[in-house]
């Protein structure tokens, strides 16, 4: 399986299991925090944010090579929800 297969695969299983975030096109921040104390990930004392209008795949970025028992994605939306 290549690395891109694999992403693909990680996220769309990711995105799976959050039906909120499936199609979802509106900015999000997402941030990458240690399980083990709740903080969010912290590069040179700034907390590591990406900011993105495909959470999915900046989800399965963030935790490629990462071990899931210690790391987790929170998302959060920027945009209020687009009413139909």
């Amino acid at each position: 399986m290549t690395a891109d297969i694999a992403l693909s695969h990680r996220a769309a299983h990711w995105a799976a299991g959050i039906p909120a975030l499936q199609g979802m096109s509106r900015a999000c921040a997402v941030r990458l925090i240690d399980r083990r104390t709740g903080a969010a990930h912290r590069i040179n004392g700034t907390p590591l944010t990406l900011f993105t209008r495909r959470p999915h795949e900046a989800a399965a970025e963030l935790l490629a090579g990462r071990d899931a028992s210690v790391w987790e994605v929170r998302v959060d939306p920027l945009e209020p929800e687009e009413r139909q």
